[in-house]
């Protein structure tokens, strides 16, 4: 990726890790709608079984020797914080609205991230504006919120965007980390940290943080393999090649998985307006990577 060219497409095994990715988190949505597990707790033990299978890739690299891995430590630290926050927003959301509204509302991030990035000189051409304009309108009709939308709803649309600006601030911050270790030893910090996060919340808030029926632990597992490994994993993975603003954009493609998962799955049938919303979501996203030579 050129410096700060932040709309560079990606090529080789990144297009694999991303799409793999985008399964991984797409199915995120269902599973947690479905789990009946307390939301910190279920953070936490997702966390904590990411963090455990990265661990001996992490020990292995012993990338904690120099000033710079150590400083970067200390951003992965920083944005496993910020994950934590990120999967509260993202977790009440999937309980308090459907998971199409929720899973549209969180993809918002990459509008966050285009907006950091240029404000700290990054190169974000017209056309990629256009392109997420287009995306973010998408977005909004695919979620069919309206004036009759209940309050319960309501609140989970606003936890899934207060979660969008906090995924997006977790992957910039995380693409930073990455400079100076492999993504191993980053997402074990980071994960470590969301679990170590989650922990207290769930013990101060008193949720049950142990016996549990099996199915509950199978959908844990389920998050581990699917969302975390699959998903933020391969995301994490493409950060060190890929701008965190396409990696974002990107995660629009949540939206149509998790969206099928549920219906077929939970019952949950989309809005109406979904199907258009899809197609101008996957207009919006190629006129963003379809970069141009125009005058910025």
């Amino acid at each position: 990726m050129k410096q700060n060219d932040h709309t560079a497409l990606p090529a080789g095994r990144d297009i694999a890790f991303l799409s793999l990715g985008v399964l991984g988190i797409g199915s995120s949505g269902p599973v947690i709608a479905n789990s009946l597990m307390p939301v910190p707790s279920l953070i936490f033990w997702r966390n904590l079984g990411g963090a455990i299978v990265m661990a001996p890739f992490a020990l292995k690299k012993r990338e904690w020797k120099s000033p710079a891995q150590r400083s970067a430590i200390k951003i992965s630290i920083f944005s496993g914080f910020l994950l934590a926050l990120h999967f509260i927003g993202f977790f009440l959301a999937m309980r308090y609205t459907s998971v199409a509204a929720g899973t549209a509302l969180t993809a918002m991030q990459p509008i966050f991230a285009a907006i950091w990035l240029r404000s700290q000189g990054g190169d974000i051409p017209k056309r990629a504006w256009i392109g997420m304009t287009i995306a973010f309108l998408s977005v909004l009709l695919i979620t069919g919120v309206d004036l009759r939308i209940s309050f319960h709803s309501f609140l989970g649309d606003m936890a899934a965007l207060i979660g969008s600006a906090l995924a997006a601030a977790y992957m910039l911050i995380g693409s930073k980390a990455q400079v100076a270790l492999s993504t191993s030893t980053y997402t074990f910090f980071c994960y470590g940290m969301c679990a170590l996060t989650a922990l207290p919340i769930a013990l101060v808030s008193h949720s049950q943080v142990l016996h549990f029926v099996a199915r509950q632990w199978w959908l844990v597992i389920a998050l581990i393999v699917g969302a975390q490994l699959l998903g933020h994993t391969m995301f994490n993975l493409s950060l060190k090649r890929v701008s965190p603003a396409v990696v974002s954009l990107i995660v629009f493609f949540e939206v149509p998985v998790s969206a099928i998962l549920a219906y077929f799955w939970l019952n949950q049938k989309p809005p109406a307006g979904i199907i258009p919303g899809i197609i101008g979501l996957l207009i919006g996203c190629t006129v963003f990577v379809y970069r141009s030579k125009e005058v910025k």
